[in-house]
């Protein structure tokens, strides 16, 4: 790789992409604007990104829409539903309270982005809020808000994301088992397939 061609610094960045349209820098605001708030409530998909030294993530959340809880114009709370335990994301909160999120809605092809600061919370009484089939989450996460804007939809238009017609079956990819088995030399992780969509719709909560 030619190390000359390799952009380093701001300056550089700027002199390449220039400072932004007009556009782009106004719909940023330092708080959830009732448009923001509309989509975040629509959104049944965010991925979390966070950071801590020697460490980076990006995980996933789903349920149905209006999960994330908009609780004031600077204040998210996301449940933490059931998952592997690896909990990456929240080992890095504990480490750096740093986090940002992108939002999804179906069919909407913009995006919206959230940055801030998070803490863990185990109240009682917060947990209880975010009960499902009898079932609270094991913690939830406290979002104070400093940045929020809307990405616009060149990416999703580009990949044709929502389009049904572009949907790939999941038997075209390796399927759960044979990845595990193939990654960790257990055969026995195959048998898994025989199960595993019915495990995981009895686990979601």
């Amino acid at each position: 790789m030619d190390s000359t061609h390799i952009i380093r610094t701001d300056e550089d960045l700027t002199a390449l992409y220039g400072t932004g349209s007009r556009a782009s820098l106004e719909k940023e605001v330092d708080y959830i604007h009732p448009h923001y708030r509309d989509m975040i409530e629509a959104s049944s998909f965010v991925i979390i990104a966070s950071a801590s030294e020697g460490r980076l993530d990006a995980s996933p959340r789903g349920d149905p829409a209006g999960f994330v809880v908009v609780e004031d114009e600077r204040t998210l709370l996301i449940p933490d539903r059931r998952g592997n335990n690896r909990v990456d994301t929240l080992h890095n909160l504990v480490a750096d309270p740093r986090i940002a999120l992108l939002f999804l809605i179906p069919g909407v092809n913009e995006s919206l982005r959230v940055n801030g600061k998070a803490v863990i919370s185990v109240a009682p009484e917060l947990l209880a809020r975010f009960e499902i089939n009898g079932k609270p989450p094991r913690s939830v996460v406290i979002v104070n808000v400093h940045r929020v804007y809307f990405q616009c939809p060149r990416a999703a238009v580009r990949a044709d994301l929502w389009n049904p017609e572009k949907f790939l079956p999941r038997s075209a990819l390796a399927s759960n088992g044979t990845l595990l088995a193939d990654l960790s030399g257990d055969r026995e992780y195959h048998k898994r397939d025989a199960t595993r969509d019915q495990t995981v719709r009895a686990t979601l909560y």
